[in-house]
């Protein structure tokens, strides 16, 4: 199957998506916080929470699985993406190691849809249009030799981010 025909790209809010799995930009210690991660634990009620408090923590780059809860989602993968330091502490490869981490949970759960944010791009100051490439380069990737998840849908928010995605999918053949 094409991959134009396995990615979208969307400008709305991440936590009404009727996906299998939203991805949340989570912190390493998996404490709420604010942006998306805040949104989605609005969304998904204070069960995601306490799971959240049981699992106790998400190393940077890697990614754990919880439940939906009170979300449309079934599921939600937490991944902790790197703060942005200039680029020189690894931010690039920490940023793709979150992607493949998130797209392997995918897989292993056979989960047919999943829906990212853009991860690292608020508050922990990741270049987005260096992000954008790395999501789009991961995620390309790893549908290229996966049968699951069968579609993934970039959810931005606004039109200044949207199209930095759009620009990143272009230049790499995929047309959205």
């Amino acid at each position: 199957m094409d991959l134009s025909q396995r990615i979208r790209l969307i400008d709305g809010d991440i936590t009404t998506l009727e996906v299998s799995a939203i991805v949340n930009a989570a912190n390493e210690g998996l404490i709420a916080g604010g942006g998306v991660d805040g949104a989605i634990r609005r969304a998904a009620g204070p069960k995601l929470d306490e799971e959240c408090r049981a699992i106790g923590g998400c190393p940077t780059g890697t990614a754990v699985l919880t439940g939906g809860y009170d979300l449309a989602a079934d599921y939600v993968i937490h991944t902790a993406g790197p703060v942005w330091h200039g680029g020189g502490r690894n931010e690039p490869q920490l940023l793709a190691n979150c992607y493949r981490s998130v797209l392997e949970i995918a897989n292993q759960n056979r989960l047919a849809s999943l829906a990212f944010p853009s991860i690292s791009t608020g508050i922990f100051g990741f270049p987005i249009e260096r992000a954008a490439r790395i999501a789009v380069h991961e995620v390309t990737d790893f549908l290229a030799i996966h049968e699951k998840p069968r579609e993934v849908i970039f959810c931005c928010f606004g039109d200044a981010d949207t199209g930095v995605y759009r620009e990143a999918l272009n230049a790499a053949g995929i047309a959205v």
